[in-house]
């Protein structure tokens, strides 16, 4: 009988974070998840899943919960660097700089501060799987949402770089690229582009749709079983790729 995984995931309470954090719990692992948000925090209840309110962009609050986790879950199978924001919709030239910054700092910069505190401890077992979330927008241009998708551009930049890196220590690392999710973001993205462009919300999100070849958005678990066959052995010889899971989406914006 194999050891129940460690899995350490960002923004794990609510979204595709949330999908994630149950879909291992379903595989008998042990997860800790940290998330901004205390409210969704506080509504998690589940066995074998512990949490801790953390900012991903804080270094010196990164560096924290990797020495509480890892203390607690007695090391790590597996980390899931998932936190993202979208980030500022404009133009380039009237976008300002706090926005793209931030939205840089959730999306990219947070996974170099949870791989630097991850490797040591995979290395020292000479085994471990790393999971970014980038995007299809890490694939396409991505016109009005040039921080987000410059960001998911350079999380695949990262994971291959990463992966070619730590290989030999028969540490793994992938990244996945979901379309679009359904579920409250992709709401809010899509209210937020009708906003912009002066069109309606549902004249924007049948855009959306209609970009996806199989004429529907993904679900969170969707996402989730991904992320559970790149942790698994059956994906052991894979590592540095970039998996879509987007039903097919050759076009990640419309006009």
């Amino acid at each position: 009988m194999t050891n129940p995984q460690r899995v350490m995931i960002t923004a794990g309470a609510s979204g595709i974070g949330w999908a994630i954090a149950k879909a291992f719990v379903g595989q008998n692992a042990n997860v800790h998840v940290c998330d901004i948000d205390q409210d969704a925090l506080e509504k998690i209840n589940t066995t074998n899943i512990s949490t801790t309110c953390l900012d991903v962009g804080d270094p010196d609050g990164v560096d924290d919960w990797f020495i509480h986790s890892l203390n607690q879950l007695g090391g790590l199978d597996v980390l899931v660097n998932n936190a993202g924001i979208a980030g500022p919709t404009a133009p380039v030239e009237d976008m300002d700089y706090d926005g793209w910054r931030q939205c840089v700092t959730v999306c990219l910069d947070s996974q170099f501060l949870t791989a630097r505190r991850a490797v040591p401890t995979m290395k020292a077992q000479r085994s471990g799987a790393i999971i970014n979330i980038s995007s299809g927008a890490g694939l396409a241009g991505y016109p009005f949402r040039t921080p987000y998708a410059s960001a998911k551009w350079a999380v695949i930049g990262f994971t291959k770089s990463l992966a070619a890196e730590v290989g030999p220590w028969n540490i793994r690392v992938n990244a996945i690229c979901p379309g679009s999710v359904a579920g409250e973001r992709m709401d809010c993205v899509i209210a937020e582009e009708a906003r912009t462009s002066g069109r309606s919300v549902d004249a924007v999100r049948d855009d959306y749709v209609k970009m996806v070849s199989m004429r529907r958005f993904v679900e969170p678990q969707e996402i989730a079983d991904a992320a559970l066959f790149l942790a698994s052995p059956a994906a052991k010889m894979i590592s540095g790729e970039a998996l879509s899971v987007d039903g097919h989406a050759e076009i990640y914006h419309s006009e």
